[in-house]
């Protein structure tokens, strides 16, 4: 008797078995996780709390984000990549299970809350490069920019919905049963997680070129990071750009509409219109695939000045909202193409190191930037400071652009010439995958 296979889903064929799971694994965790932003926030302000108390557990959430990082590229290219994202979904899975609990008992205090974010940010700090360093060995070459950007546009539309629907479940139900439903996603994407397929093979091979212990780890990632002019000078930029927009979004932003705009409906609206232009810039990349990808990406980084000038001239909500919807657009064009470059130019059995010094590089200075934000507004004004964050933002772009390998990287599969590679020399090829997951190519 013959099977009727009429009604099974159809994927494409560079959509393999360990990329829908990474993919459906994201956007379960970004669902729980945008939601837990706003219920965390509330839940501070639920025990009388306030700006400070909630600038104190957000920080307790990054500072282990910052300190574990590096340690956690290294710990996911010695260990298999998709146990290391299990470990630290579990350890999200028990730290939101027990805040919840804590909220909804009426037990919650701030000491409470800021030592289980930290867990949560430490968790964060071990899944977030073995998290990239696994997506990127999973797709080949050929398809990268279309996979890439379809887990982009997963992600970023769970972190829309979850966002919304935070919001109303907070309203209805209060912040400690988003946080239950956030430790709940964390460990449905545990489970889809562990289905993760690596073969042995390619265990081995890994084990064989690592080095002799973490910190000759730590080093050798350093050096691949540190050889590459374009890899480090973009996270240098955006160790700065990110710092400012950060500040620009958190803080100026509700200022200025309080003032102008009307308050939190007209900003809120504004920020829902930077949610689509990330949707959107998704679904652009779909379709294109710039030859220089570097060239393509760090372009689109000049309108990320766009929200903050918009801001400093109090322009009104809809120009703002068009503002923040190219903004949003630009960053995913940029995602995807770093993404891109990352898979094509890094060794596979170095992904998660690099990626890690990526991660620390990019998120070191927010906190710091936002500390700065208010001295910065009583310095220059507030329209000062929002135009000195515009400002740093083109300068920073620009100066990078001077860079020969930004300008000259092409996608490999380019056939007007190729790869450029760091101080111009001769291609790196990608290191064969050992035949991670399904539907993977041999350049990984």
């Amino acid at each position: 008797m013959t099977r009727d296979v009429s009604h099974r889903p159809h994927f494409p064929d560079w959509a393999g078995r360990n990329f829908r799971l990474l993919a459906a694994s994201a956007f379960v965790t970004g669902l729980g996780a945008s939601g837990a932003v706003v219920a965390s926030a509330f839940a501070v302000l639920q025990v009388g709390g306030g700006g400070t108390e909630i600038g104190l557990v957000a920080a307790a959430r990054t500072v282990p984000l910052v300190v574990f990082l590096l340690i956690g590229g290294a710990v996911a290219d010695r260990l298999p990549r998709h146990r290391v994202m299990v470990a630290a979904n579990c350890l999200n899975t028990v730290s939101q299970g027990l805040f919840a609990v804590l909220v909804l008992t009426g037990r919650a205090e701030i000491w409470h809350m800021a030592v289980l974010s930290a867990l949560g940010g430490t968790g964060q700090a071990f899944f977030a490069p073995a998290n990239e360093g696994m997506l990127l060995s999973t797709v080949d070459s050929t398809h990268a920019a279309r996979a890439f950007a379809v887990f982009r546009l997963g992600v970023n539309g769970a972190n829309v919905g979850g966002a919304a629907l935070a919001g109303a479940l907070v309203a209805l139900a209060g912040p400690g049963w988003v946080l239950a439903v956030d430790a709940m996603c964390f460990a449905v994407a545990a489970g889809l997680r562990s289905l993760l397929r690596v073969s042995p093979a390619a265990l081995r091979d890994r084990a064989e070129r690592r080095g002799g212990g973490l910190l000759g780890d730590l080093r050798d990632g350093w050096r691949e990071f540190a050889s590459r002019r374009w890899l480090w000078g973009i996270v240098v930029q955006f160790s700065v750009v990110n710092a400012v927009i950060t500040a620009a979004d958190a803080v100026y932003g509700p200022l200025v509409a309080r003032e102008h705009l009307g308050g939190a409906g007209p900003w809120g609206a504004a920020l829902a219109a930077f949610g689509a232009g990330n949707l959107l810039g998704g679904l652009l990349m779909l379709r294109w695939r710039p030859r220089r990808i570097l060239l393509a990406g760090v372009l689109c980084v000049f309108p990320f000045s766009l929200p903050a000038a918009a801001l400093a001239l109090a322009v009104p909500v809809p120009l703002l909202a068009c503002a923040m919807l190219v903004a949003g657009m630009s960053i995913e064009v940029f995602g995807v193409a770093w993404m891109m470059a990352l898979h094509q130019e890094i060794p596979e059995d170095k992904l998660s190191r690099v990626a890690a010094y990526d991660w620390f590089g990019s998120v070191s200075m927010m906190p710091i930037g936002t500390a700065l934000a208010g001295p910065a507004a009583d310095a220059f004004g507030l329209y000062g400071a929002l135009w000195g964050c515009a400002g740093l933002t083109v300068l920073l772009t620009g100066a990078v652009l001077t860079v020969p390998e930004v300008r000259r990287l092409r996608r490999v599969d380019d056939p007007a010439g190729g790869r450029t590679v760091a101080q111009g020399g001769q291609p790196t090829p990608k290191e064969p995958s050992g035949g991670i997951g399904e539907g993977t190519a041999s350049l990984s």
